[in-house]
């Protein structure tokens, strides 16, 4: 199946919960609780589900209050999301109310296809719809248990007819959306093969859909798999809502340079004051000719300062092409004669830099072109700074910490005026089942044996990969590139 018709399809994005997966990625569905939130019973339910599919992380999680609570947060940040996504009417959008309903039909379609055949041994998603029912569905067959009036139906094309609708209705809001969020795929153009297999799996989609509805019509499916069904639904759908309303308000979190540079300047731990006093000594010492290697295996905090034995390389940097370090490193290297040292500090967002240049010269890149390449010497007396809500997280710059500190704060002002003024609910008195080591060896060796099961599948149908790599949470940025050069 091509990346474009898996970008297409929902399935089974959220229908297993991976070791240090927030639980709530796992269930999603429509119920009779507020969109706006979720139920003690709901969490319960939830957590009944962790406690066949994932003892391990739920005893964790009920043994630490810490991750306990890094939960909770995430549900409400998510409820928070989409709730701002509802109130701003994002909702109501024609792709967005369609992908709405494409969720739904989805999640139930997946979920009843894995409890009605739960005991017929390994098969890829609708694997038990054969091809009779697909055609059936498109008006191009009968089945004999259709009835009379359905089989008339199919007979003179109008079931036919309604199904081509909503499939084009289902693929139009899906390429919509996926190009949307993926400028890669701003001109790509569908295949017909593609669009085959998409229509195929729409079919089987629809059917099971109808199938869960008609047996819930006729009281035929038990009340707590309705339950976690349509939770599913109700949590994946504010996911989606969530992302939109992240995407739509990203520039109101933005944090200005001047903004940054204000916050340093009135804090002390990130303006680097002392740091800048320690720099300029030893750019001094440098100057006043004592040996800049020496200089630099003493006081550089370059990490890369050290070949792969863990020696210290005297802060050497050999044949560096131009465009390999940060810009403000490199104009003031490039501006030396070899010999020199730069008579200023440099200041990147990783530090002060001492810069002494060895060599200039030239050679040529992988196209054959000439290019300028470069030896330096170097000395950093970094001024990375840590988060103290996170210790055990490594320093970083202190322009990126101090952004991140601010983005933090206004992100948490956003997401806590939004439960207040929509009434987002997220309990945290409901109770944790226990769980045995017998429960977590089981579920581990039921992990393994559906790891080799889908190994031997192969894919799914129509060569369908099986799960998607679950979505990041919503309201979270990406994580953003390190900056070129050395820290």
């Amino acid at each position: 199946m091509s990346n474009l018709i898996k970008g297409l399809i929902l399935l089974l994005v959220v229908l297993g919960i991976g070791v240090g997966l927030v639980f709530w990625k796992k269930n999603v569905g429509h119920s009779a609780s507020s969109e706006n939130g979720i139920t003690k019973e709901e969490i319960e339910l939830l957590l009944a589900d962790l406690a066949k599919d994932n003892p391990a992380f739920l005893k964790r999680f009920g043994e630490n209050p810490e991750m306990k609570k890094e939960q909770l947060d995430n549900l409400r940040e998510l409820f928070a999301l989409a709730s701002g996504a509802r109130a701003e009417g994002y909702a109501n959008e024609p792709e967005n109310k369609q992908e709405l309903e494409n969720i739904k039909s989805q999640l139930l379609a997946v979920n009843y296809d894995r409890e009605m055949n739960k005991d017929k041994g390994p098969m890829p998603p609708f694997g038990f719809i054969d091809e009779a029912r697909v055609k059936a569905f498109w008006g191009e067959g009968t089945q004999p248990d259709q009835g009379f009036f359905a089989s008339l139906k199919n007979k003179i094309g109008l079931g036919k007819k309604d199904n081509e609708l909503e499939f084009q209705r289902f693929l139009d809001s899906k390429v919509k959306l996926l190009k949307a969020q993926n400028p890669e795929m701003a001109d790509k153009e569908i295949s017909e093969e593609e669009k085959t297999q998409a229509r195929d799996i729409f079919a089987k989609i629809e059917i099971y859909e109808q199938e869960y509805l008609d047996k819930v019509a006729a009281g035929q499916l038990d009340e707590t798999f309705q339950r976690k069904a349509g939770l599913q639904v109700k949590l994946q759908q504010a996911q989606f809502l969530a992302r939109l309303y992240s995407d739509k308000t990203a520039e109101k979190l933005k944090v200005t340079d001047e903004e940054v540079a204000a916050f340093i300047a009135e804090n002390p731990a990130y303006s680097g004051v002392e740091k800048r006093a320690k720099a300029q000594e030893i750019l001094n010492r440098a100057k006043g000719g004592e040996d800049f290697a020496k200089l630099a295996n003493e006081f550089s905090e370059d990490p890369g300062n050290k070949n792969p034995k863990g020696e210290p390389q005297g802060g050497f940097y050999g044949d560096n092409t131009k465009g390999k370090m940060v810009p403000q490193f490199e104009q003031a290297a490039l501006a030396l004669e070899p010999g020199q040292i730069t008579p200023e500090l440099v200041e990147t967002d990783y530090g002060f830099h001492i810069i002494k240049l060895e060599r200039k010269g030239m050679t040529k890149d992988p196209a054959g072109k000439d290019a300028e390449t470069y030896d330096v010497r170097h000395i950093l007396i970094g001024t990375g700074v840590k988060d103290p809500d996170n210790p055990m997280a490594r320093e970083k710059p202190a322009k990126i910490a101090a952004r991140e500190k601010l983005e933090k704060e206004r992100q948490k002002k956003l997401i806590d005026e939004l439960i207040a003024k929509n009434g987002v609910s997220v309990p945290d008195d409901f109770t944790v089942p226990e769980v045995t080591d017998a429960q977590i060896e089981e579920a581990m060796k039921k992990h393994r044996e559906q790891q080799q099961q889908q190994m031997e599948m192969q894919g799914g149908p129509d060569g369908m990969d099986g799960p998607a790599a679950p979505p990041p949470p919503p309201g979270k940025a990406p994580a953003k590139p390190e900056p070129k050069g050395k820290k």
